[in-house]
């Protein structure tokens, strides 16, 4: 199909060190988008952000909104922001991608996230290298499968984040057994 830099726009996040934190408590204050609001955005699922960092700067900032699409360059994962992240500060670690009409952020982000032919790629990219982290350029540079129809792509795309949440779903149901499981017990054990 070709690059992705020929198809979608990538915005890097703000560089974090260069952020200058206020004390002013009427600087705006904002929320450090991270890994866990990423998953939680992944399997549309509220998780516990109560230690999510936050910082108050007079700076201009990189801010996510509802319905972006962010790739982690730290995990490799990519994500669809949902309204309860609109916001929040995204830095260096993420890339913001603009798509345009001819693809589906869902299915995209499918493709980043399970495509063989781009694991492959981002695989080849990281050889050699120390630190297992991706670059703005490997992204810009990955080369995307054939492309197949957007009304495809939306099926494909919806079908995959139900999978995941329900993926997610199920995880919690087992953790929720398990401590039930291990209450009944510390009680039978007194």
């Amino acid at each position: 199909m070709g690059k992705i830099k020929n198809m979608i726009k990538v915005v890097s996040g703000s560089p974090q060190f260069r952020i200058n934190e206020v004390l002013d408590n009427t600087a705006p204050l904002y929320t450090y988008y991270g890994q866990t609001e990423l998953e939680s955005d992944l399997v549309n699922l509220q998780v516990d952000t109560s230690d999510s960092k936050q910082i108050r700067t007079l700076d201009k900032v990189n801010i996510v909104n509802e319905g972006d699409v962010l790739f982690s360059l730290i995990s490799g994962k990519a994500t669809i922001v949902r309204d309860i992240h609109q916001g929040y500060l995204f830095t260096q670690n993420y890339v913001k991608l603009i798509l345009n009409d001819e693809i589906d952020a869902k299915y995209l982000i499918y493709l980043l996230n399970e495509n063989t032919s781009i694991k492959r790629q981002f695989k080849v990219g990281l050889q050699g290298s120390m630190v297992l982290k991706y670059t703005i350029r490997q992204v810009r540079e990955l080369e995307l499968p054939k492309i197949v129809s957007i009304e495809k792509q939306r099926i494909i795309g919806e079908i995959y984040f139900n999978q995941l949440r329900l993926q997610a779903l199920k995880k919690r149901v087992v953790a929720l057994e398990n401590t039930i499981v291990i209450e009944k017990l510390r009680g039978i054990n007194n």
